[in-house]
């Protein structure tokens, strides 16, 4: 497979794949962190991210089925946070860089109140170059979980605290921590947030049994 930067697929089709999304299927398109932000900004129906290479990595929207996983992941979350004061929550639509240059968009995700607190107003609306100190995947069936579980892991070597895999075709979790092999655990009702999510216990009857 070729691997080809917006410049040169523009010069060899004379299409402008900068503001609308057209990749011919063999080529690999590399983009650069601007680039990256004008195709996002044009394609707002696609979930889009970026790989430390530059690799631009094309995600179709969630079924009804993933999205409403996601919503229920994304509110309980969101409903500790808002009760404690913690930090600060983000939907799946959140973009964050990544020490490594990757472009990253967990399902959900959580940061201490005081890390988020010293990000600056401008940088806030960008992909942020902060990294999460929580952040899950959920998979859907056209994924594959080597691809989230080298995501995963991703995540962790570049700082995330606390990870979970959530898979419904297994009905298993994986949890993922600093310095630890992952942890799997088969048909969960619930997940401690640990020390990193103190006091939030995740229900999964709506998510990994629904």
């Amino acid at each position: 497979m070729a691997t080809s930067t917006i410049e040169h697929v523009r010069a060899e089709t004379g299409r402008d794949v900068s503001t609308s999304l057209w990749i011919p299927a063999d080529v690999h398109l590399a983009v650069d962190a601007e680039g990256f932000a004008r195709l996002s900004a044009a394609n707002p129906d696609l979930r889009l991210e970026r790989a430390a290479d530059g690799g631009l990595i094309v995600m179709t929207p969630a079924s009804p089925d993933g999205g409403g996983r996601e919503l229920e992941l994304g509110a309980q979350l969101r409903n500790w946070n808002k009760a404690t004061g913690l930090g600060k929550a983000f939907s799946p639509s959140t973009g964050f860089t990544l020490p490594d240059g990757s472009i990253r968009a967990p399902a959900a995700s959580w940061i201490r109140r005081d890390r988020w607190e010293a990000v600056e107003a401008r940088e806030r609306r960008r992909f942020s170059r902060i990294i999460p100190d929580f952040a899950a995947e959920i998979r859907s069936p056209s994924d594959s979980i080597a691809d989230l579980r080298a995501k995963m892991a991703g995540y962790l070597a570049q700082g995330v605290r606390l990870g979970w895999l959530i898979d419904p075709e297994s009905r298993t979790v994986e949890i993922y921590r600093p310095g630890r092999e992952p942890e799997t655990l088969v048909s969960p009702r619930e997940l401690s947030g640990e020390d990193v999510l103190p006091g939030f216990t995740l229900d999964l009857a709506e998510i990994l049994y629904d």
